[in-house]
């Protein structure tokens, strides 16, 4: 299994912050902000895998793409990006040694603080 980082997802949490749909609180916990199993299968019968491909920074190219496996790194609950969704995906990434994706991340926390 390679990771890879899914660079629509990072354009597509580009858009979404810069047109304001960030939960900027710091305070959040993602565990317990992050779509549940069932809130994903609702967006997903919605909306199609690839509207679900676009909430994940993490790509698995050698996964099936109607499959969640294939997916990682969420960073947002299907309406707005979360900034602790996005620290979580840098910790995580950073964690694992998926640097292309930790890079993303930590572009996209200085988007959403305004110092980039």
């Amino acid at each position: 299994m390679t990771i890879s980082l899914n660079s629509d997802a990072v354009e597509y949490a580009r858009e979404l912050i810069r047109a304001g749909k960030v939960d900027r609180n710091d305070r959040g916990d993602w565990s317990a902000e992050k779509p549940s199993a069932e809130g994903e299968d609702v967006f997903i019968t919605n909306n199609g895998w690839d509207a679900y491909a676009k909430w994940h920074l993490g790509i698995d190219e050698s996964a099936d793409p109607r499959t969640k496996k294939a997916y990682s790194f969420p960073y947002g609950d299907f309406l707005v990006v979360h900034r602790s969704g996005v620290i979580a995906a840098e910790s995580r990434a950073g964690e694992y040694n998926h640097t292309e994706i930790e890079k993303a991340a930590k572009e996209l926390l200085s988007l959403i603080d305004g110092t980039e």
